[in-house]
């Protein structure tokens, strides 16, 4: 059967004017902050979209396209309408269907053809949009762009279901694809040095996501070893984003781990790897962790001195040089840092002052991150001696974990039951106490 040649979309190229891919790339995120979406847009994205690879885009893009272009609808902008897109899921509905979820944009099919088709990526399945059983490839075998711009979908995919669910119920599911982008990298060939990097990237990317979301659900020996073969395949590239990425996360892990030593170093050899990639942004996150590693070492002079610095980096702005995987990274998350810099060093009163702004400033459209920064308020706040706020707060916390399911919270929530016991008999506290219970053993 032949198949359809993709169709230029001059329409989209012609709204791009004089501006490079990558510039036109920080504009769509820089429109999607404005409305609360968010989206990992590069310039390999606005590549695929210009090629007419993308024949539709996803909601959130769309959402994010007509905001910048108000006035003009999809094929305005050179799409195809997306009933006639979907057109052909409705014939593949027809068939039994499988019990996860899969979207039905053009960029979901690249995912879908990579991971559930013939040749070195095949799958059996999918999870909510992840492959879940994927062969190893055979030996000799090669892979392209659909294999490339499979694995960089699903770490797409695994950072948006995570800032909308959390981690515990990914963590499997998001291994399987982790598994098939290292061997296509073991057992598969590119024709093109380009593609190969590519796919390291990629690979590398893809184990960071899938350790965070073990980082995030308690599994922190899992963590650490996604973390270290992310920086082993970040060295053997020579990928420096990558690497300064593995050692943000590594110090990530060693602070909660109580290694604050560790924590340090690991921010510090991030800087060093960072500092030529022109983005001050990834800088600032760096900085902020080494600054949770002084807390944790009690050296409050030093974090200080840290804080210091990564709010002047932050106040440089973002960049287009700024990794996509940062897009988490605003004001909410530098005042998120800094409060548990605080709490560290045990000043509960200035920690909580900095929770209760990254919870004010925090987007409700990404649930996890204001779930985990109401959970750190009440935790802060019940240490501070304000227990009938702390209980408040984690109330809105208990309000929110039907769709959030995150260790981390839960753990946060149980500290601050504890903290709260002996306060008991204050009605807010009781509440709180009776249906964090009633959750716990339900």
């Amino acid at each position: 059967m032949a198949t359809s040649r993709a169709v230029p979309n001059l329409a989209f190229r012609g709204l791009r004017g004089s501006r490079s891919p990558g510039e036109f790339a920080a504009a769509v995120r820089r429109a999607a902050r404005e409305i609360g979406e968010q989206v990992a847009c590069d310039a390999r994205y606005i590549g695929r979209v210009e090629s007419g690879e993308i024949r539709c885009p996803n909601y959130a893009y769309e959402r994010v396209f007509l905001h910048m272009f108000p006035g003009l609808c999809l094929t305005d902008l050179g799409f195809t309408a997306r009933e006639q897109v979907r057109g052909r899921g409705a014939r593949a509905a027809a068939a039994p269907a499988p019990q996860h979820t899969i979207r039905n944009d053009e960029e979901s099919d690249v995912l879908r053809r990579a991971f559930m088709t013939g040749g070195t990526a095949t799958a059996a399945a999918v999870s909510l949009g992840l492959g879940a059983t994927v062969p190893t490839p055979r030996a000799g075998g090669r892979f392209g762009e659909t294999e490339v711009a499979a694995v960089e979908e699903a770490v797409r995919r695994i950072r948006l279901l995570d800032d909308r669910h959390g981690a515990d119920r990914l963590y499997r599911q998001a291994t399987e694809p982790l598994r098939t982008a290292y061997a296509l990298l073991d057992s598969g060939t590119a024709a093109r040095r380009s593609t190969t990097d590519r796919m390291h990237a990629g690979a590398g990317e893809l184990s960071l996501s899938v350790g965070w979301l073990a980082h995030d659900s308690g599994r922190w020996e899992d963590a650490r070893s996604h973390y270290a073969e992310a920086l082993a395949t970040a060295r053997v590239a020579g990928d420096s984003a990558l690497e300064a990425h593995a050692f943000s996360n590594t110090s990530f892990l060693a602070r909660d781990g109580g290694r604050h030593r560790e924590a340090v170093r690991a921010a510090q050899a991030g800087q060093r790897a960072a500092r030529h990639l022109s983005s001050p942004r990834l800088l600032a996150l760096l900085t902020l962790r080494e600054a949770g590693g002084w807390a944790g070492l009690g050296d409050r002079t030093a974090c200080e001195e840290a804080l210091g610095r990564a709010h002047t980096l932050f106040g440089h702005g973002p960049g287009d040089a700024d990794p996509e995987w940062m897009s988490f990274f605003g004001e909410p998350e530098l005042e998120a840092l800094e409060s548990q810099c605080w709490s560290a060093l045990g000043d509960w009163p200035r920690a909580a002052r900095h929770a209760r702004r990254a919870a004010l400033l925090q987007d409700p459209h990404f649930t996890r991150n204001l779930a985990l920064y109401r959970a750190h308020l009440a935790a802060d706040l019940a240490r501070a001696g304000r227990p009938d706020e702390a209980a408040a707060n984690a109330g809105l916390v208990l309000d929110l974990l039907d769709e959030v399911h995150s260790s981390r919270i839960r753990a946060l929530l149980a500290r601050t039951a504890r903290l709260l016991a002996p306060h008991a008999r204050e009605a807010a506290v009781a509440d709180f106490l009776d249906r964090r219970t009633a959750l716990v053993t339900a």
